[in-house]
């Protein structure tokens, strides 16, 4: 298998978050949802999480840069002293084992060497077969905004072809991982089978933002419905609400939907005065001829800041 490093395209001193990056990057290129029927791009897309199955993880990243295991995670032979020279042994013997020798040993050595005991191979009635644990499939998931916000199920195709039916719990955030029990690769000689942990991105909607459990929403309005007050529909993450704009509100006037935001948050609306596009000589008119009664600057602390 090729190495992890060279896969991802990263230097061995590559930082958690670059590994990270470059990870994303090339799954999102790869990845078989994104390439249907590709299988070019199915088998990179295996490669691509195996590597990061070794380097995303500090343990085994240190363990394959030890040359303790190899690129697929297995476990590399050790060297191992079973025996000493003759010429250490009271009264001869060309070979005997060592004073720390145990049967058991035996069977390790074949297990490093063909992943378990050679078959009927027991050098001691009984003894235990090696087992390992599967892999953990790492993988990433793509959803949408109020998917997120809400709760919903997504359909994922892991590593190795298997699509798994996601739930996406409601408030869910980006970069969060969520990990399926038994759902990564099959273990080896009846061990359990490895986990599935699927990193989820979040991706950003048109018009609503979040902020912890709020959600911000910018709501274009008219100068009319600003000066006069009006009564507007307004989108939410669970649907349109009526919203009351109070008389002379200002743009940038932020409104609280109490409980409408995400996991018992709110939702702030943010007026944002829009203007015509089309001119409008009556408003032109009216405006060349109106005196406020209560004439103010609303650049005034732009002007005092710059006069400290």
């Amino acid at each position: 298998m090729d190495d992890p490093y060279e896969i991802l395209g990263v230097k061995k001193t590559a930082t958690a978050d670059e590994i990270r990056a470059a990870y994303r990057k090339l799954a999102k290129k790869h990845h078989p949802d994104l390439n249907p029927g590709k299988k070019e791009a199915e088998e990179k897309f295996k490669a691509i999480s195996a590597a990061n199955d070794i380097l995303s993880d500090p343990e085994k990243r240190a363990r394959f840069d030890a040359g303790e295991i190899d690129a697929s995670g297995a476990e590399r032979p050790q060297p191992r002293q079973y025996y000493r020279d003759f010429a250490d042994q009271p009264a001869g013997g060309k070979y005997s084992a060592g004073p720390n020798f145990d049967p058991d040993d035996l069977s390790g050595i074949f297990g490093d060497i063909f992943g378990r005991g050679p078959r009927g191979f027991s050098p001691r009635e009984g003894g235990p077969e090696f087992v390992a644990r599967g892999h953990d499939a790492h993988c990433r998931l793509s959803v949408g905004f109020l998917e997120a916000a809400n709760g919903a199920k997504k359909r994922l195709t892991l590593p190795d072809g298997r699509t798994l039916d996601v739930n996406i719990p409601a408030g869910l955030q980006s970069g969060q991982v969520l990990k399926l029990a038994g759902q990564g690769m099959p273990g080896f000689n009846g061990g359990p089978a490895g986990d599935a942990l699927i990193e989820v991105d979040v991706e950003p909607h048109a018009f609503f933002h979040r902020d912890g459990k709020d959600v911000i929403l910018e709501l274009p309005v008219t100068i009319q419905e600003a000066v006069l007050g009006a009564k507007v529909e307004v989108p939410t993450i669970k649907g349109p609400v009526a919203l009351k704009i109070p008389p002379n509100s200002t743009g940038g006037a932020k409104l609280r939907l109490k409980g409408r935001g995400i996991g018992g948050g709110d939702q702030y609306v943010v007026l944002k005065i829009d203007l015509p596009t089309d001119s409008e000589p009556e408003l032109e008119a009216f405006l060349k001829g109106w005196t406020p009664h209560h004439p103010f600057d609303p650049r005034r602390n732009l002007k005092k800041g710059t006069a400290s």
